[in-house]
């Protein structure tokens, strides 16, 4: 009986539905590794991944249809029509995005063998794919990708509006200074979608019967799915505690007033979950008194209190444990190929290990990020004999080389020092990252990092205009940035830009130039993948803190007692930014495919636009700079 008792875990981790579907989200393996190192008996559950397997059956998808018929729901008649068609392939075609094999690859391309719904019959014909079997693969992934997603606008249309495949109820969830929507439709029936993740939830609670589940919410697409799981376990096993953390609750919920949230949950904490963790397991074991907490959100006498004894215990970056990915289901995920472009699919198509190089941003001074938080502005360093030890560990653990190292920003110089100690060790892994573009990546260092095995990394041009990258502290500038970008390339390494409009004061002639360097950065080579964000504020940013700084003024949203980040504002010198959101997105669409460098700017919008205020060669100018430096050396 002892050791049954010894062996029963503690603590169960959910990663609720949806994030990511090609590769395990981090954050519970984190706290896996370091609690199981204090003796803490830790289980978890990728309920996101488990519950796509379980919806994308023949079975399930039977139901799917048959729900739509009895709601009186008609959109996408056509797959109705083909309902027969779409349930005897779906179980092949996941099996296929799981495992990538050729014969069944050749099946699914073959003439009829999938139903032609709204995005298959729109398929791009002209999409060159690789020669052989590695090109067969692709476009049978691509068909795939097609087909499920065909699946998930029915289900969304007709059965459940909240589905989506990386987030669930995103739409009430975003901006939620009242809690009053959430807990509207928390009060509703579940829906067949619920009720599938329901039955998970229950199954994984009676197999390992834990003390206190934690779900860990990094994004506002898991919240309600969290709850929803919540309410029933306090409707069903009442005895069992619940602790929420994570992402969502460290940047929307510091300023949490309202008390119905703990309807559904025991403890809320925030930032870095290990310390908060190991107190509530102690004051649940009684080993502490509640006045022990720390960072943590509970209910007392009907109050929000927020318990935070300090000074809090500190677990330095360098001495935690190497992450646990032990008991994820590594061979369920999925594999999807809807963007072609070769950077873009590495979000969706291949499994990483996740991993932190740094803990926080050894820059943080960009006005529009959360540089006053823990995530961003505690910079903690390691050695990179130590990452490389944890790198070792892990791909033992899940016989996965490749890893994405998620920093906020990578620092150029343990990158190097990863890089030389991975080779010198002979470690072969494949490998990418976020970066900040500053002049330290040079030729050499990128060279080092290409031989290390990186292929790729991300980082922010954000608005390719040097007055707007001045204001925003960025510390770069466009001539460094096209350098940078060039020395990546140059070694094999794609390069993928984060890119911003509507910053505060931005004009219409800076929206437009930044296309137009955005443009001429794909044209050189220099990146080959994008994404246009429009800013927004966010009341932990310095832009936040100090609005009149940046010539905006704060509108809203009125805090309701819940959910406090996103902010709305009101630029009187800017551009109607929004309304360039199309023309943007359709020009960087055509770039992403290598097309469309000869088109006027004018091309992409609707209404009229300025010319461009510089050289038509600024980045080819820059380039051959840098190669002709090289040259001369």
């Amino acid at each position: 009986m002892l050791y049954l008792y010894v062996m029963q875990p503690k603590l169960l981790f959910f990663i609720p539905p949806f994030t990511q579907l090609n590769t395990a989200y981090p954050a519970t393996a984190y706290l896996k590794g370091f609690l199981e190192k204090y003796g803490v008996a830790v289980e978890h559950c990728d309920l996101s991944i488990e519950l796509f397997k379980a919806v994308f059956s023949e079975e399930f998808l039977t139901n799917v249809f048959q729900e739509a018929k009895e709601l009186g729901n008609h959109h996408f008649p056509n797959m109705v029509t083909l309902q027969k068609q779409y349930i005897s392939r779906v179980d092949t075609v996941i099996g296929f995005l799981q495992q990538q094999d050729i014969d069944t690859a050749h099946k699914i391309i073959a003439k009829d063998f999938l139903p032609k719904g709204h995005r298959l019959t729109k398929v791009n014909t002209a999409i060159k794919w690789e020669a052989g079997d590695p090109g067969i693969i692709d476009k049978a992934k691509h068909h795939a990708t097609l087909f499920v997603e065909e699946i998930g606008d029915f289900i969304q249309a007709n059965v459940d509006e909240f589905f989506a495949f990386t987030k669930y109820a995103e739409q009430i969830a975003t901006s939620a200074s009242s809690f009053d929507e959430i807990d509207e439709f928390l009060h509703y029936q579940p829906t067949l979608i619920e009720d599938c993740m329901l039955d998970i939830l229950e199954e994984q609670l009676i197999r390992h019967a834990p003390q206190l589940v934690c779900f860990t919410i990094p994004f506002p697409g898991n919240l309600f799915a969290a709850l929803r799981c919540s309410q029933f376990i306090k409707e069903y096993f009442p005895s069992i505690q619940i602790a929420l953390g994570g992402g969502y609750c460290n940047t929307e919920l510091r300023s949490l007033e309202d008390p119905r949230i703990f309807q559904y949950v025991d403890y809320i904490s925030l930032d870095d979950g290990e310390g908060p963790l190991l107190k509530i397991i102690n004051y649940i074991d009684g080993i502490v008194e509640d006045t022990e907490l720390e960072r943590t959100f509970v209910l007392e006498n009907g109050r929000v209190v927020y318990k935070n004894k300090v000074p809090n215990t500190i677990y330095h970056h360098s001495k935690l444990p190497a992450p646990s990915y032990k008991g994820l289901p590594f061979e369920k995920y999925i594999s999807f190929l809807d963007v072609v472009n070769p950077m873009h699919r590495m979000w969706t198509d291949a499994r990483w290990n996740k991993l932190t190089i740094s803990h926080g941003c050894y820059w943080k001074q960009c006005s529009f990020c959360d540089v006053s938080l823990d995530y961003i502005g505690n910079y903690q360093n390691t050695t990179a004999d130590d990452l490389v030890d944890k790198i070792e560990q892990i791909v033992a653990d899940t016989g996965i080389t490749g890893f994405h190292f998620v920093d906020e920003a990578a620092p150029p110089k343990m990158l190097k020092a990863l890089s030389l100690t991975l080779m010198a060790r002979n470690i072969k892994i494949t490998w990418w990252t976020n970066i900040r573009f500053e002049k330290t990546f040079d030729a050499e260092l990128c060279e080092i990092m290409a031989k290390s095995g990186c292929i790729a990394v991300t980082g922010g041009l954000e608005v390719a205009s040097d007055r707007l990258l001045a204001k925003m502290k960025k510390g770069v500038d466009i001539a460094q940035v096209a350098r940078v970008t060039h020395h990546f390339s140059n070694n094999g390494i794609l390069v993928h830009a984060y890119l911003m409009y509507g910053f505060p004061t931005e004009t219409e002639q800076e929206t437009i130039d930044s296309l137009d360097v955005v443009r001429q950065l794909f044209e050189a080579d220099c990146i080959q993948s994008a994404f246009w964000h429009l800013f927004t504020t966010t009341i932990h940013s310095p832009i936040g803190k100090n609005p009149g700084d940046f010539g905006i003024t704060i509108t809203g949203p009125a805090f309701e007692g819940f959910a406090q980040n996103d902010l709305y504002h009101e630029d009187p010198q800017g551009a109607d930014h929004q309304k360039y959101t199309k023309g943007l997105n359709s020009a960087l669409s055509s770039y992403l495919n290598g097309t469309g460098y000869d088109q006027e700017l004018q091309h992409w919008f609707d209404f009229p636009i300025p010319q461009t205020s510089h050289s038509p060669g600024l980045i080819r100018t820059v380039v051959g700079e840098v190669q002709e430096t090289a040259n001369n050396q």
